[in-house]
């Protein structure tokens, strides 16, 4: 084979690329950002500026929804999860993509003992886009803990609770106290207050920014706080009339209370 035809076969003598491994290694540290980038950086030096584009847009808007997504999952999921497990599945679709789209061209290059970029410049794009993400989630976070609409959540949060703990002092020494005392107690503190936490949480339900665990969470205080209501109320009734025939309707009130007890402990 003459020098010619040497030349014309390796197309990538004069060019550096980044290997498979570098990518997959920067994309560990730096989110498919950086894989967005570096693929790109290979297709710009390959001639593909339009794929180079895509591929950057396509780190962007992965990074965005992989965050977005991560943010829907319940904490309590997100810590029984490993750590590196996120990371090593999309590290893992990323090694993939790039063998797909540059596997040959990469092989080629490396058979030709052409140039690769270092892995420690790789690893620096990686830190990079860690960086850019913990700025992007800074910013978020400082935005998140200045909308109006937590502040609003927060107070009647507290009215809510002040209302639950002041509600819940009727069991204390409820078997020392009259019949008369236990109604009264019941119809102006107990009932009025259980009300009154219906109406806050279906109050925030109309609240615009809240995140998404917030109206879920909302849910099942808003279920919590018709349980609680329905309880009393039963409760009043057995006093009213003197009688034992709703124990068994209390009791499982108060079995499916200790549940949404425990879908909030949960959260």
């Amino acid at each position: 084979m003459s020098e010619i035809e040497i030349q014309a076969k390796n197309k990538t003598k004069d060019i550096k690329l980044h290997s498979a491994k570098a990518i997959s290694g920067a994309t560990f540290l730096g989110e498919p950002l950086a894989a967005g980038y570096l693929i790109s950086e290979n297709f710009n030096a390959l001639n593909k500026p339009d794929e180079g584009r895509k591929s950057l847009i396509i780190g962007i808007i992965t990074t965005i929804v992989l965050f977005g997504g991560i943010f829907l999952i319940p904490q309590n999921i997100i810590e029984k999860l490993p750590r590196v497990l996120i990371p090593s599945i999309y590290t893992a679709i990323i090694w993939a993509i790039v063998e797909w789209k540059q596997g040959d061209d990469l092989k080629i290059h490396k058979e030709n003992e052409n140039s690769f970029f270092s892995g420690w410049r790789a690893a620096g794009v990686g830190f990079i886009s860690l960086l850019i993400i913990g700025i992007g989630l800074f910013g978020y976070a400082y935005l998140e803990s200045n909308n109006p609409a937590y502040k609003i959540y927060d107070t009647k949060i507290e009215q809510f609770s002040k209302n639950e703990t002041e509600s819940l002092t009727f069991y204390d020494n409820i078997s020392t106290k009259n019949n008369t005392t236990l109604i009264s107690e019941l119809d102006n503190l107990v009932i009025p207050k259980w009300k009154q936490n219906v109406d806050i949480i279906k109050e925030l339900n109309t609240v615009d920014g809240l995140s998404s665990d917030l109206l879920n969470q909302n849910k099942t205080l808003l279920k919590y706080s018709e349980l609680r209501l329905e309880t009393f109320l039963l409760i009043k009734k057995a006093i009213s009339e003197d009688t034992d025939k709703y124990d068994k309707q209390i009791e499982m009130l108060n079995f499916r209370i200790d549940s949404e007890i425990d879908k909030l402990n949960q959260n």
